[in-house]
């Protein structure tokens, strides 16, 4: 959510910005929001003045009384009383204005930084950098499913019964080399200094609005009937909600975490869920790092974050690539974000295994997550989120990268200790 002085001051700016991400139709959300500003501060100017006036001739009451002037404190009295009326009309006025600005402002996207690249949609993203040669071996790789049959490792049939389309049963080695994964990039960020988590898996419906826009909520979140409770998407909803309504002070600043969770996801779009495969599903695990920081420090952090993910994917022999995302594929919350991929061999070509995202302070002025500097001033935090790991679709990168000739996979050495020594899996 944009900070409402900007809006005042600088109306061209966000609507050049609204044009940036290609969302014209928002455009006239700014006009409305500088006209009911307008009538919310004239309403407030009027309501201080009434207060004011209203306790002058309080006290004037006092002193008609005392000196025994009662008709004259009686009709005192009677203004005040009309004052108090009209203050109500005027208080209920302010509400409803304040209520529908800030509608408004929510639906608002933040401005984004100056080096992202203008494009409509995800076709449009640019390409920075690759990290390891991607590699085609001169044998076929089998769709990952197939590779997974191969070991015994997944049971679709079983879930669909139980669930339907989007869920899977892991089994033995696959399920093994899932958990593995998820303990190796707990300890790799462990490693690198951020906080291990386990949150909440479900929040209230006021964090959910918090750290994410409404599209997305609509087309992710699944709401438990009866109950203010939503289950998450990503432990990121957890984690920023974590901060609250809360001042922390700047010497303990930055806050870097890194959470894992299970997350559910509607999948609502396009891409659909697959009924055949683990890219696209409702349910997976997934470790994640956030950082809440100085604004000074964000874009510093930014890079740092996806590094971390290009670092953990080489390390396990996997190549990737990162994207910059370009305006029209950012949600209206990032101020700048980059998928990383991972080489597919089969497909031959790179796809998604994760994404970093700087906030700026927009999760923060929803949630009210403060800093107080040294001066004693409060400002709002800056947050981020990026991907460590979220198997099973990670598995389709490992399994793919890992394969051998013979239909074994190979199990690069951090992953062993959680393997229980293997260096391969074997049919």
């Amino acid at each position: 959510m944009l900070d409402i002085k900007l809006v005042r001051t600088n109306p061209e700016l966000v609507k050049e910005n609204i044009k940036k991400k290609f969302q014209d139709e928002k455009l006239v959300l700014v006009d409305e929001v500088l006209d009911l500003d307008a009538k919310f501060r004239a309403a407030k100017t009027k309501c201080d003045e009434l207060r004011n006036k209203r306790k002058v001739m309080s006290k004037e009451i006092g002193g008609l009384m005392g000196k025994g002037m009662k008709e004259e404190a009686e009709k005192v009295k009677a203004e005040v009383s009309a004052i108090g009326a009209e203050l109500e009309a005027l208080e209920k006025d302010e509400t409803t204005y304040e209520a529908q600005i800030r509608e408004r402002m929510l639906v608002i996207p933040n401005i984004i930084d100056d080096s992202v690249p203008i494009g409509k949609d995800d076709s449009e993203n640019v390409e920075i950098e690759r990290f390891g040669e991607p590699v085609v071996p001169d044998f076929e790789v089998p769709y990952h499913v197939d590779i997974m049959e191969s070991f015994d490792g997944i049971d679709l049939d079983s879930a669909r019964r139980t669930s339907g389309n989007g869920f899977y049963y892991l089994k033995g080695d696959i399920a093994r080399l899932h958990s593995a994964i998820l303990s190796y990039a707990r300890d790799f960020m462990i490693d690198r200094g951020f906080t291990y988590y386990v949150p909440p898996f479900m929040i209230r419906s006021d964090v959910v609005t918090g750290v994410m826009s409404f599209a997305e909520m609509e087309n992710m979140m699944y709401k438990i009937e009866g109950e203010d409770l939503y289950l998450i998407g990503t432990s990121e909803h957890s984690m920023i909600g974590k901060f609250i309504d809360t001042i922390t002070p700047e010497s303990e600043l930055p806050k870097t975490l890194t959470s894992y969770s299970p997350c559910f996801r509607k999948e609502v779009g396009a891409h659909g869920i697959e009924e055949r495969g683990v890219y696209r599903i409702h349910q997976f695990e997934k470790q994640e790092m956030i950082v809440v920081c100085k604004p000074e420090d964000s874009m510093k952090w930014y890079d740092k974050l996806w590094q971390n993910s290009v670092d953990f994917f080489r390390s396990l022999d996997i190549p990737v690539r990162t994207l910059e995302c370009c305006s029209g594929d950012l949600a209206d919350l990032k101020v700048k974000s980059c998928d990383v991929e991972a080489w597919s061999p089969r497909q031959k070509k790179y796809f998604e295994v994760g994404s970093c995202s700087n906030l700026g302070d927009a999760q923060a002025r929803r949630l009210a997550i403060r800093i107080k500097g040294e001066d004693g001033q409060k400002y709002f935090a800056h947050t981020l989120n990026n991907t460590v790991v979220a198997p099973p679709r990670m598995l389709i990168a490992f399994l793919e990268n890992n394969l051998k000739a013979d239909g074994s996979v190979a199990i690069p050495e951090p992953l062993r200790m959680y393997m229980g020594g293997k260096d391969k899996l074997s049919k």
